[in-house]
């Protein structure tokens, strides 16, 4: 058996048991992929997948324990690459980050200046997409932590730890009625065409929940994922625009958009960072941690990676 078999039987199970989508993944021919896996079935003495003809329709129960099994042996072996690569260069490589377009464009700038200042040599990758985007690219090693508010905590093969709480924020245009409420309620909202996140990011789930507790349908005339292209809409009469606080930091003296904080209406959110659990955290990876969050500490890390750590409260 060897390395080649493992990779191909991981990634078939990850292309949903498409022999043709593992081979593309990897580069390989698929009658390549398939000789390999019957090759290990006939060393192990058992079946690994169950087929109808030459296709392959699931995994079968000891295929389950052999799967778990080569994702263990192929995740030390990527620690020993990242522990090579540490080792062999401690200030250089690429700190790989998944996140959301929220993340990436208001809460990471300061930290990633911060790490390449203190790691001239390091190079950073961002991965921005929706939040279980995020997961599925810590998990498939494509990057080293993800940061995001939804999703991470779904994922057992990932090791999560809060980040920093936010709220969400009313965007307006000056002279909007509500602005002169003294206090925004739900149902005061409900009343106007609303500008928000697409239901899978940035806190969307709890703006939904708050209007379903008090029996409000919204109206919700526009979905996005980005919080500029939310103010933009705004700043066009679409609506009243739901954003995430750190999106309107430096708006206050906007000419055409007003601020009002919505945490009375749609409560707090925890921001998570998220790492592969069992993977070897190079050394700027846990500095780039403590840099997006004081309440993040390379021992707490480490503590939490191995089993020991808890989830604090914030």
């Amino acid at each position: 058996m060897n390395l080649h078999q493992f990779r191909f039987v991981q990634e078939a199970v990850r292309r949903n048991l498409n022999l043709t989508e593992a081979a593309k993944a990897l580069h390989t021919s698929q009658p390549g992929v398939s000789k390999a896996i019957l090759e290990l079935e006939d060393e192990l003495g058992i079946d690994i997948f169950a087929r109808h003809g030459k296709r392959i329709k699931r995994l079968t129960e000891p295929g389950r324990e052999v799967v778990r099994c080569i994702d263990i042996i192929l995740r030390e072996v990527q620690n020993l690459k990242r522990i090579g690569q540490e080792y062999a260069a401690q200030d250089s490589g690429t700190l790989s980050i998944a996140t959301t377009h929220t993340q990436a464009r208001y809460v990471l700038p300061a930290p990633v200046a911060r790490l390449r200042q203190t790691y001239p040599k390091v190079t950073v990758s961002l991965h921005q997409g929706a939040p279980d985007q995020v997961a599925r690219w810590v998990l498939e090693d494509v990057a080293d932590i993800g940061i995001a508010t939804e999703s991470l905590t779904q994922y057992p093969d990932l090791v999560t730890l809060p980040c920093y709480d936010w709220q969400h924020t009313l965007v307006l245009p000056p002279g909007h009625a509500l602005l002169a409420l003294e206090r925004i309620t739900l149902e005061d909202l409900a009343a106007y065409p609303l500008v928000t996140y697409h239901p899978t990011f940035t806190g969307r789930t709890r703006i939904d929940q708050a209007f379903a507790q008090r029996g409000l349908n919204p109206q919700i005339v526009l979905e996005a994922i980005d919080s500029d292209v939310i103010k933009t809409y705004v700043r066009l009469g679409m609506g009243v625009g739901i954003v995430a606080e750190m999106a309107v930091q430096g708006d206050e003296r906007s000419a055409d958009l007003v601020a009002r904080p919505a945490g009375h209406l749609f409560g707090r959110n925890v921001a998570r960072v998220a790492f592969k659990r069992g993977a070897y955290l190079r050394q700027f990876v846990l500095r780039f941690a403590e840099f997006l969050s004081d309440r993040l500490s390379r021992d707490l890390i480490l503590r939490t990676m191995e089993g020991g750590g808890h989830d604090y409260q914030l």
